[in-house]
């Protein structure tokens, strides 16, 4: 087993020489793509030896030509196993920040400039569990690749493998594509600490509102229930999705969600303390600030913000390439 990661490693490291990074858009040329029987395709090259000897020893004309029939349908599927990657076209790769825990996607979307259509196309990131899609004939596709999430931190992706067995199974093309992405893994929400009741707001200037007054927060997608009253129809008069206005009330505590106020927790229990704080305020409409060590987020709400606190509780203590696998 070491062996083979050994050599897998090797020619990992040769096909990054030879090609280079890549920046998407980008095209698969054949130089780039790589072609090997599978094992189907070694059982099968190793029957028609058998039959080529068989045909041979006893002068069987039938024997001889089932032989070479089958051969050339060997070829021909290589040549359609090759020509089903070739000059696909890489668009684009992404992932967007997820928890800790919880099942990570990468998507990855291909495209086909050619008049026939790509099948069993496979992408793969760590060489682990795949992600298959179909090309259409002058389209796109996307391909939704599993990723490792069980550490917070910033999983870095520094290539991707695409290969194709079709159309029998008796042989693989495969290429490397090399990108620097990073993906953020935000800290497990968990935790069983009651939420600080804490007002946010420095000694006595607690936020006065008047009776009924709201603040407006943000937009968010419509949902069934909703009063049409809170749609914003003017944003969806100029060709936007139907989204709903949320308010807040002005004279709401303002939460702070202080990192060093959880002493009894060690540092990463600390983490998903904060990240079950921050996701169960954003979830009220509440406005909530992060103190981390050197850095504070005052209290703010939105996606936005939800974003920025959970980015930093990801990446503390964290050095700037790190891999969270």
């Amino acid at each position: 087993m070491k062996i083979r990661q050994f050599l897998r490693a090797r020619i990992a490291n040769w096909a990054r020489r030879r090609q280079g990074p890549d920046a998407p858009p980008f095209t698969l040329h054949s130089r780039r793509i790589y072609i090997l029987p599978t094992r189907l395709g070694l059982a099968f090259g190793a029957m028609l030896a058998i039959m080529l000897i068989a045909g041979l020893n006893y002068a069987n004309s039938a024997a001889l030509f089932l032989t070479f029939l089958l051969g050339g349908f060997a070829l021909v599927s290589m040549h359609q196993c090759h020509r089903n990657l070739l000059r696909v076209s890489f668009v684009s790769a992404s992932a967007p920040p997820m928890f800790a825990g919880t099942p990570g996607i990468f998507y990855v979307t291909l495209g086909n400039d050619a008049r026939f259509a790509r099948y069993g196309i496979e992408v793969a990131a760590f060489d682990g569990k795949t992600g298959g899609l179909d090309i259409p004939m002058s389209g796109q596709a996307q391909a939704n690749v599993p990723l490792p999430t069980s550490k917070r931190g910033v999983l870095r992706i520094d290539r991707l493998h695409i290969s194709t067995s079709y159309p029998y199974n008796l042989f693989r093309a495969w290429t490397w594509v090399h990108l620097p992405i990073e993906v953020l893994v935000y800290p497990r929400p968990h935790g069983s600490t009651p939420m600080p009741l804490e007002s946010g707001h420095k000694a006595g200037t607690r936020t006065m509102a008047l009776a009924g007054a709201d603040e407006w927060l943000s937009l968010r997608p419509f949902r069934d229930g909703d009063s049409p009253r809170q749609v914003a129809w003017k944003a969806y008069a100029r060709g936007s999705p139907l989204l709903v206005k949320e308010y807040s009330a002005l004279g709401a505590d303002l939460r702070l969600f202080d990192f060093a106020q959880l002493r009894h927790l060690d540092v990463e229990a600390r983490l998903e303390q904060l990240a079950r704080w921050i996701v169960d305020a954003e979830s009220r409409g509440e406005r909530y600030g992060l103190a981390m060590p050197g850095h504070v987020f005052e209290p703010d709400s939105g996606l936005r913000h939800r974003h920025r606190c959970l980015e930093a509780l990801a990446r503390h203590g964290l050095p700037r390439a790190t891999d969270a696998r």
